[in-house]
């Protein structure tokens, strides 16, 4: 194009982006909260016309596969979180499977996972923080966890071990760190890999050593989802971070198709070798772009969903405060509600909560079931805590049936009683940013009000 040209395209793009500005403030009127009529979702999109503004900026450059705003969200991205290195994959399932899958490259050489060894989790657990290692081919060994933290129970960590185990991975439940002192220092005696799932707690705290860090970047590898009920959304995507340039490289290819070349899409050569290497049995000069050194995948993120997240990462710390506030709320408001159990943080943590998470005790009088079933009632959407308990899920009862002798997918450590308390006894509601005090206060009001109408009746 020529000079005119440009500045031609240049003023048309930017009466574009007003006119989306106007579009989403028509658009976003919201109608007044009724309570018992308005639905209260338990998260959801927290955006303004600046999300709405880079995603048709980035539309209109056309490069739709990863380019410039992804590379500016991964920079900016890490620097927020505090590590060297960060990948952006198109879900936090795919953040999950990278960070896994890394860890069983030949490069790590005698720390590398291979087939048959274990890796200590949880079964309180969404699935794909598991399903990476059996469908690699590596046995998950799980343990329970604690109520009312619903985090791991950090006392049968060397109960856990043997001497065929590689790494820990497990998330920090529904924003809640686990016991990172104790599970780093435990890794540490071992020599183990560290994977934080961090997918539901992006901005939590936990003060380790005397030095308070964020969630995800105390381990080798943390992961975050964008998934639009989390913390920030790009609608769909995900994260892997680390500190380890290793590791950052090996997450990178398996990322883009178990590639060796480091060039980022778009570019050529910036090794300034391409043509002159010999790389497994190639032919000497075969072209570097084109040479794999992994068998990976193909799991990267378009450059609009970035430049969503570059906008959300500026409201971050707003929304991380926000939770916080919601969560206070609505704990100051259930205090003292008979038959219920209420969240406690974990010790040495500051959580970014994904929810309010509420289990029904034993003796109540009445079940979680018959509670939630009245909140939705109400238009008050609830959650059970994931998968439960995964291990009575049809795919792991289906695993059972299929294993032959000592070739078990998986081991079990002690009962997991607490993990099947939660399965049986707790849900959870929404804190996000979208939620207003009427509709905390609508939410506090109808389960005192269920618990005030048990304990009458009985």
């Amino acid at each position: 194009m020529n000079d005119l040209q440009i500045k031609q395209s240049i003023a048309l793009k930017n009466k574009v982006l007003s006119l989306v500005k106007e579009y989403y403030k028509l658009s976003s009127s919201k109608d007044k909260f009724v309570p018992g009529k308005s639905y209260i979702h338990y998260g959801g999109r927290y955006y303004n016309e600046k999300e709405m503004v880079n995603l048709v900026d980035s539309s209109l450059d056309f490069w739709l596969t990863q380019g410039h705003w992804t590379q500016e969200f991964e920079k900016e991205f890490a620097k927020w979180l505090g590590v060297s290195f960060c990948s952006v994959a198109n879900s936090g399932s795919s953040a999950n499977l990278l960070a896994f899958t890394a860890l069983t490259a030949p490069e790590l050489k005698e720390r590398r996972i291979k087939k048959g060894d274990e890796v200590i989790t949880v079964a309180c657990a969404f699935p794909t923080t598991v399903t990476p290692i059996i469908q690699y081919g590596a046995v998950p060994v799980f343990v329970d966890v604690t109520v009312p933290e619903y985090d791991i129970d950090v006392t049968r960590l060397e109960e856990a071990y043997s001497t065929k185990t590689k790494a820990v991975m497990i998330a920090h439940s529904l924003g809640n760190p686990f016991n990172l002192q104790a599970v780093k220092t435990f890794c540490d005696k071992h020599n183990l890999w560290l994977v934080e799932d961090n997918c539901d707690a992006l901005g939590s705290t936990y003060k380790i050593n005397g030095t308070e860090k964020k969630t995800g970047t105390i381990g080798d590898i943390g992961t975050s989802s964008f998934y639009p009920p989390h913390h920030m959304t790009m609608g769909e995507g995900g994260a892997v971070y680390t500190n380890n340039a290793l590791l950052h490289r090996l997450i990178n290819s398996y990322r883009d198709w178990g590639r060796d070349c480091w060039c980022p899409s778009g570019k050529d050569n910036t090794c300034g070798q391409r043509f002159t290497k010999q790389y497994g049995e190639l032919p000497l000069g075969y072209d570097h772009k084109y040479v794999y050194s992994h068998l990976g995948y193909n799991l990267k993120i378009t450059d609009m969903q970035a430049a969503i997240g570059c906008a959300q990462l500026k409201k971050l710390d707003k929304i991380v405060a926000t939770r916080r506030k919601n969560f206070q709320y609505i704990l100051d408001g259930l205090k003292g509600t008979k038959g219920l159990l209420l969240p406690v943080p974990e010790s040495n943590s500051n959580p970014s909560w994904f929810g309010f998470l509420i289990s029904v005790k034993e003796n109540a009088g009445f079940t979680r079931n018959e509670l939630t079933k009245f909140l939705e009632e109400r238009k008050i959407q609830t959650r059970n805590l994931f998968a439960g308990n995964l291990l009575r899920h049809p795919a792991f009862i289906n695993l059972n049936k299929e294993s032959v002798g000592k070739n078990k997918y998986y081991r079990v450590v002690g009962e997991l009683k607490n993990t099947d308390f939660i399965m049986n006894n707790t849900f959870w509601i929404g804190v996000y940013p979208g939620m207003k005090k009427p509709m905390l206060d609508w939410m506090i009001k109808s389960i005192r009000e269920f618990c005030e109408m048990k304990r009458f009746k009985k």
